[in-house]
């Protein structure tokens, strides 16, 4: 990592996960038993399953147009992407009807999404110009909180933003500048000025969604995330950094170590609706697997199983749905043009 000087919360992310000589994300394999963290497609199929489930079930409400684009954010190991194919096989309708692009901009993480998904019929793209001119659904899961995140602080009705200072690569202190008129503008689109105390702010976030956004009103289609986050106010830094599936202090193997945070899903639903977009009501993970079907599915798979692969599945499926675990933590989101209601799994 480069000597930053005295940098925005946001840059000091960007450089410590992208920069493309010693970022994160650029220099390793961050997933499994052997990486850093484990994500919801790595626990268990089921998951990726019923996100497949759900996305035929949208191209349906939408009149199965014969023409239709599916985009993955942040594909990851490419294992999510695995079980949609191997679903997709099962809907031929559905399949022949639809081209697979997965959006990445880590050329390592290309290389490892190559690899697991050999023979395959996708596009990998860095931005959205090259889509078919046709309705397109988009798909993160936890594709946001990877996107650098900026921090301020309220304090006597002013608004100051965070900055880390370093010297010779080290964390030396936290500095607060005010902020600008036009900054202070933006920010009060959103309702998080309300109370005194840090605030965070996903500038970089949101230029990435206004461009979903701008296509899905275009072409037609939706949007659908899964991340971990809140609901409500929240005056506090939610920054984190995980090593080795560990906590590992924010300034500590920068570079080697992934930075995340909670998504502020009261502030992603005002977004999409200022973008003017059918958002649906925010619900929890559990709440959204449970209505698509995943206790259903999982009883189906276990009737041919073994005890031991049936304690397998209900092990991995707990860790998806219970609310001590991912099942309230994680939360999903849903925008969409569409003259019909789009509901499965939101009521």
């Amino acid at each position: 990592m480069r000597d930053l000087k005295t940098i925005p919360v946001d840059k000091f992310i960007e450089e410590a996960l992208y920069n493309k000589k010693t970022g994160y994300y650029f220099s390793k394999d961050p997933f499994g038993k052997d990486g850093d963290f484990i994500t919801s497609p790595g626990i268990s199929f089921l998951f990726s399953e019923m996100i497949a489930i759900w996305i035929i079930y949208f191209w349906e409400m939408i009149g199965k147009p014969k023409n239709f684009s599916f985009v993955e954010l942040g594909p990851g190991d490419g294992r999510l992407c695995k079980t949609l194919l191997n679903t997709f096989e099962k809907f031929p309708q559905f399949k022949n009807s639809t081209k697979i692009y997965l959006y990445e901009k880590s050329e390592k993480l290309i290389k490892i999404q190559k690899k697991n998904l050999k023979g395959q019929k996708i596009s990998w793209i860095k931005n959205f110009k090259t889509l078919k001119n046709c309705p397109a659904i988009f798909f993160g899961n936890e594709f946001f909180d990877a996107i650098p995140i900026k921090q301020f602080k309220k304090k006597n009705n002013e608004i100051y933003e965070k900055y880390f200072k370093f010297k010779e690569k080290k964390f030396l202190k936290t500095v607060y500048k005010k902020v600008s008129s036009s900054m202070l503008q933006e920010l009060g689109k959103y309702g998080i000025l309300k109370f005194d105390g840090i605030f965070e702010y996903p500038k970089s976030g949101l230029k990435e969604l206004a461009l979903v956004s701008k296509k899905i009103k275009s072409v037609g289609g939706g949007l659908l995330l899964v991340d971990y986050g809140f609901l409500g106010q929240n005056n506090v830094s939610t920054l984190q950094s995980v090593k080795k599936h560990k906590k590992n202090m924010i300034f500590d193997n920068i570079g080697k170590a992934d930075i995340t945070y909670l998504v502020n899903f009261d502030l992603l639903k005002n977004f999409l609706k200022i973008q003017n977009l059918n958002v649906n009501n925010v619900v929890s993970q559990s709440f959204f697997l449970k209505r698509v079907g995943i206790i259903k599915r999982a009883g189906i798979l276990s009737n041919k199983m073994s005890f031991k692969e049936k304690s397998d599945l209900y092990y991995r499926l707990q860790r998806l749905l219970d609310p001590k675990q991912m099942g309230q933590l994680f939360k999903v989101i849903c925008a969409y043009k569409s003259k019909k209601k789009i509901s499965l799994g939101f009521k």
